[in-house]
């Protein structure tokens, strides 16, 4: 994967852009907490991420021996509103990776389960925005949620690119299955909370893996600098 050969850069936001894992943990510990279940360790917690908030409800529940309901995810949501950036920040080497993809003027795009607003707060408190603008796919769009490729499908559709011209960057398997089902290249970010699940070796579908979200600038072939001179 080259700079020649990619034009447009998707990211998932949790595990990838942000570390969300501890606001993640302690709004479904406070959860459990109000309906008399035992708390759940953050690395548990983070490996059931991914499938958007009712996925997450369900299985943070089972897994503490108590039911799931609707209410159950009504009650998550407002937790997790009240203390969506408590701890949530960019990975470092983010801000730096996406300003060089700016200045070399790639094409830039989120694609994620979690909802609109949230995701749009997040972005927004962490001052990420401005390098998506509105190319942001959330998981209550009109597309169904991944691992179906139907968001990914309609990001590159919307940038005129063809899929191996897109490179899709994710942490988890769940991100792994969606761009095999899109027929995009992946770059696995092993430094994202989701890619513990994820064999050492580069599973098929995984164009490279980073360690380190700067390493993405050297994969591309970009100037590490791009991001203090585009300020």
């Amino acid at each position: 994967m080259t700079k020649r050969t990619t034009k447009l850069v998707i990211f998932d936001l949790d595990g990838t852009l942000v570390d969300s894992a501890r606001d993640l943990c302690e709004s479904a510990n406070q959860l459990v907490a109000e309906r008399g279940g035992p708390p759940l360790e953050e690395n548990r917690v983070v490996r059931m991420v991914g499938g958007g908030a009712r996925v997450l409800v369900f299985r943070v529940l089972v897994a503490a021996g108590l039911e799931f309901d609707e209410a159950a995810l009504g009650r998550f949501l407002e937790i997790y509103e009240a203390r969506l950036l408590k701890h949530t920040k960019p990975y470092g080497g983010i801000p730096e990776t996406l300003a060089a993809l700016r200045a070399a003027a790639f094409e830039r795009a989120v694609l994620t389960n979690k909802p609109f607003e949230p995701t749009k707060a997040i972005l927004d408190g962490t001052g990420l925005s401005p390098y998506f603008g509105d190319a942001v796919v959330a998981g209550d769009g009109p597309w169904a949620r991944k691992p179906a490729p139907d968001g990914l499908r309609s990001i590159v559709d919307k940038a005129g690119a063809r899929g191996e011209e897109a490179l899709f960057v994710g942490d988890s398997r769940i991100d792994l299955e969606t761009a095999r089902a899109a027929d995009v290249p992946m770059c696995l970010a092993r430094y994202g909370f989701g890619a513990g699940d994820l064999p050492a070796q580069d599973p098929p579908g995984v164009e490279f893996s980073v360690m380190h979200p700067t390493q993405l600038i050297d994969r591309l072939g970009l100037k590490p600098t791009a991001f203090f001179t585009s300020l």
